[in-house]
């Protein structure tokens, strides 16, 4: 059984990186924690917003920069959605309530997960999005656990309708 797994896409504009992540929340059917990484303006919102569809959630999704926290719900599905970018240091997490949100959410999404300092669950699924021009971005995925790596084979296999 496979319990660790990385693979990069490429996608070449803002719609295939939100299809990305539609593809990604399409495969959630149980619990996960997604951590996004990436510079500022990258589109970890955008492949956020896709996670979202993916769920079936019609809330028009934004980032909750100065809110740290919003959620968005779909039937009896709810994403967590956790910007990290104004924590400036690990002990603020616990201002946000952060053990209570990684223990008790269906699906959360961390953006500037990195601030988080390790403060994460083991299963997880990472997400690191670099800009290789103005629209293209290669998006890393590193699974940590089993149902984590069978939700990303499940990615690759959906991103091949992207061609």
């Amino acid at each position: 059984m496979v319990t660790e797994r990385h693979v990069t896409l490429v996608t070449s504009d803002t719609e295939e990186t939100r299809w990305l992540g539609r593809v990604l929340g399409q495969a959630l059917t149980g619990a996960m924690f997604i951590g996004v990484r990436g510079f500022l303006g990258v589109g970890k919102t955008v492949f956020v917003k896709g996670i979202a569809d993916g769920l079936g959630m019609s809330d028009d999704v934004t980032s909750p920069t100065y809110t740290f926290v919003a959620q968005h719900h779909a039937g009896r599905r709810c994403l967590t959605h956790v910007d990290l970018y104004r924590i400036s240091q690990v002990d603020d997490l616990e201002s946000i309530g952060w053990l209570d949100l990684i223990l008790e959410a269906d699906v959360i999404a961390v953006e500037w997960v990195d601030r988080a300092d390790q403060q994460v669950p083991d299963m997880r699924i990472d997400v690191e999005l670099v800009a290789s021009s103005s629209d293209r971005r290669h998006i890393s995925f590193w699974g940590h656990g089993a149902m984590a790596c069978a939700i990303i084979d499940q990615v690759v296999a959906g991103q091949a309708d992207i061609s």
